[in-house]
């Protein structure tokens, strides 16, 4: 590696932060531009505004096409908004790439749009050298009212923050597919099977949980954590409302299969991908009903911390010498060790 090269995965915060800082363009009907912990971009279209988010799938090559779809249309449905066009950026490996493959991804593609409505309008395919698996880019756009619009700026002092299902849904899924061999000495095969699985049940996908909560409460802010796991997302959450969020790290729900697998591998479950839970934050008399609305439609919500006015920070519910203690924000997802292994 390069003296002073960034390691796989996102970029450092500072470095993400000072770059988008130097973004050109003054369009006024820009509602919302790029910023750490801003899951898309928001246009104004009259009565409906757009949302666009583009996103890479780069950690798996298993269901790559179904993934995809899952990942955009996640933080399309984090702004409260519907789902609904699609472009796709495959670049496939040289050497490796042939009809029974395309057919495979296409219609992986093709079925997980239908699954939510969503219309592939176009893109860009090749065959590309110097890589040595599939690298898929979504851009996904959606609609919504005006009104309706949720975002990750909005948390207020005094709201509450919830959880749905548990973590790390992704990381468990990718980590039983692409270290089945590594697993094998702790899991047994049928726990392999079932944390496989976790792509599908609990599953990677938050748009019905966004649209139950929204429906149900005053959502002032929700984010989707990817990369980073939840502490990451906790950071971004903060960072982007400009808050401090003070969490109970002992309520967040970690599945204990989840747990073995993050311990077999010595990765932290809490900073490790996490797509499939919806971190929210509703002011404090309407939390009760949101976690209502959520669990009787069958999706887990916990209650796992408040925000609170001040300088953008996440600290733990554990008080020492005085102070809340500061809960770590992560340089990086934990599955990317394994990547550079």
């Amino acid at each position: 590696m390069k003296d002073g090269s960034f390691p796989v995965g996102k970029l450092p915060p500072r470095v993400l932060a000072e770059m988008l800082s130097k973004a050109p363009g003054k369009d006024p009907r820009v509602i919302q531009g790029p910023g750490i912990g801003v899951d898309c971009a928001v246009i104004d279209a009259g009565e409906q505004l757009l949302v666009l988010k583009s996103d890479p799938i780069t950690f798996v090559t298993e269901e790559i096409g179904w993934y995809l779809v899952q990942i955009n249309a996640n933080d399309i449905a984090t702004a409260g908004a519907t789902p609904r066009w699609l472009m796709i950026t495959a670049l496939l490996p040289e050497g490796a790439t042939d009809e029974e493959f395309i057919q495979s991804l296409s219609g992986q593609l093709y079925r997980a749009c239908e699954e939510i409505g969503v219309t592939v309008i176009g893109g860009h395919t090749e065959i590309t050298a110097g890589i040595e698996r599939p690298i898929l880019v979504g851009t996904m756009i959606g609609e919504v009212m005006r009104d309706r619009l949720v975002s990750s700026h909005g948390a207020q002092p005094g709201d509450r923050v919830l959880l749905t299902k548990g973590i790390p849904i992704e990381a468990t899924a990718i980590l039983a597919r692409e270290f089945e061999a590594e697993l094998r000495t702790t899991l047994s095969d049928a726990e392999l099977a079932r944390a496989g699985n976790f792509l599908y049940q609990p599953g990677i996908s938050v748009l019905q949980d966004a649209q139950i909560a929204v429906q149900a409460g005053n959502i002032t802010a929700m984010h989707d954590p990817t990369e980073g796991g939840l502490l990451a997302a906790l950071w971004e959450l903060a960072e982007a409302s400009e808050c401090t969020l003070i969490i109970d790290r002992d309520s967040i729900p970690v599945y204990p299969l989840a747990a073995r697998i993050c311990s077999a591998l010595d990765l932290d479950p809490y900073a490790s991908i996490a797509s499939g839970a919806l971190l929210l934050t509703v002011p404090e008399d309407e939390a009760a009903a949101v976690k209502t609305a959520l669990e009787a439609a069958g999706i887990a919500c916990t209650e796992i911390g408040r925000v609170e006015a001040g300088a953008f920070a996440v600290r733990s519910t554990f008080i020492a010498g005085g102070k809340h203690h500061l809960l770590p924000r992560p340089q990086r997802d934990e599955i990317t060790k394994l990547l550079e292994a």
